[in-house]
């Protein structure tokens, strides 16, 4: 027998074997849905089985004094009262009652335009903060003239007074100089809201991670990411603790003014720190616009803290998303475990409800914004 013939069939295997395996490598090989995931994408669904109580509504009816609507001069407000209805909303505050127009008189006429519309709609729920013109704040006069509109607008029906971030960031006198949160020429109207009896809703600055390293150790990475345009270096416009120290300066020189710290004064994960400058400020009062998720991630150290200050926490949502209020509804009600927040990349991390008692709730959601805002419909809140 040929010893090449007898081999034939031997070699045809193996070159057939061969063969497959390279035609199973080729199959084998990852596909982009089997490929490693970044961290954007890595969303896993929660095994975790845990009683869950998805809220819609709120238990009472409450006041969100942190909102911002920006057609309020000429939009059909049934439609916003109809989605408010669904929430279980009783009134509304618009931080932004003279818009954003930077002309004084096309923000004047935004103010009226506004509460003419509120005025044919429904004013029991729907009420307005005036807003003050940093432009041309070096001219001879800005100061008084300032007090004046104040003065006006609260006359026409403001309920208080929104001071944006951009102080402290971006307003500049006409020396290009950043005009600081503490500036002695914003004095008069501080002081003039105290005679008023109106508050003042004040936002400084933005989270600290903001101005911190862009690198695996920061928990807003991607949210700087994905919104580049937050990202601040360490001195841009100033330190983060600089800003907050000018926010400070102004609570401790106006003792007999109310303020409202947005966002819980950026100190919401840090509530031993926040407790002893409630402590300092008897006149400092905080809402909980858009820092929900930090809330939620200690849910027993925010409970003691919503306790303590009962009286001085208000609600605030900020952004005008119906659905988010959801989450809002969850952390300060339920005991629930272990659930997701409306927005990644604001918090990656899970939930955990406050749990909060009945009165503690009720103060939260609007006995607080009726003690501290003049002027508020109290008739279709609960005693």
């Amino acid at each position: 027998m040929n010893m090449t013939s007898s081999l034939r069939p031997i070699v045809g295997q193996a070159i057939g074997f061969a063969f497959s395996l390279f035609s199973l490598s080729v199959i084998a090989q990852p596909k982009p849905a089997d490929m490693p995931l970044g961290f954007e994408e890595y969303d896993p669904v929660s095994t975790l089985k845990v009683p869950e109580h998805k809220l819609t509504r709120s238990k009472y009816p409450f006041i969100d004094v942190h909102n911002h609507q920006f057609q309020m001069d000429k939009e059909d407000l049934r439609k916003l009262l109809s989605q408010m209805d669904s929430l279980n909303m009783g009134l509304m505050v618009n931080l932004s009652g003279r818009g954003f127009a930077d002309n004084q008189t096309a923000s004047t006429k935004f103010f009226d335009d506004a509460l003419t519309n509120i005025q044919k709609t429904n004013p029991k729920r729907l009420v307005l903060f005036t807003n003050i013109n940093f432009s041309n704040v070096n001219d001879k006069g800005w100061t008084e003239q300032a007090v004046k509109i104040l003065e006006e607008d609260v006359k026409k029906g403001a309920k208080g007074l929104k001071i944006y971030k951009s102080l402290g960031f971006s307003v500049k006198d006409d020396k290009g100089n950043r005009v600081r949160v503490d500036d002695p020429r914003l004095d008069p109207i501080w002081a003039k809201c105290g005679q008023l009896g109106i508050p003042v809703l004040i936002h400084t600055a933005d989270p600290k991670s903001f101005w911190d390293p862009m690198d695996r150790y920061n928990e807003r990475w991607l949210e700087l990411k994905l919104h580049a345009g937050r990202k601040r270096g360490p001195n841009d416009p100033v330190p983060w603790d600089q800003l907050i120290t000018e926010q400070h300066n102004v609570f401790r020189k106006h003792p007999k003014t109310t303020f409202i710290a947005a966002h819980m004064g950026w100190y919401p994960n840090d509530l031993r720190k926040l407790d002893s400058l409630m402590t300092v400020f008897p006149n400092m009062n905080v809402e909980i616009g858009a820092v929900i998720a930090e809330l939620g991630r200690q849910p027993r150290a925010s409970r003691k803290f919503f306790e303590k200050y009962q009286d001085r926490i208000l609600f605030g949502k900020d952004s005008w998303v119906p659905s988010e209020y959801a989450t809002y509804f969850r952390v300060l009600e339920t005991d629930d475990e272990y659930f997701p927040y409306h927005k990644k990349y604001h918090a990656f991390w899970r939930m955990y409800g406050m749990g909060l008692p009945d009165e503690v709730l009720k103060k939260v959601y609007y006995k607080n914004a009726l003690r501290i805002i003049p002027g508020l419909d109290k008739s279709q809140f609960p005693n």
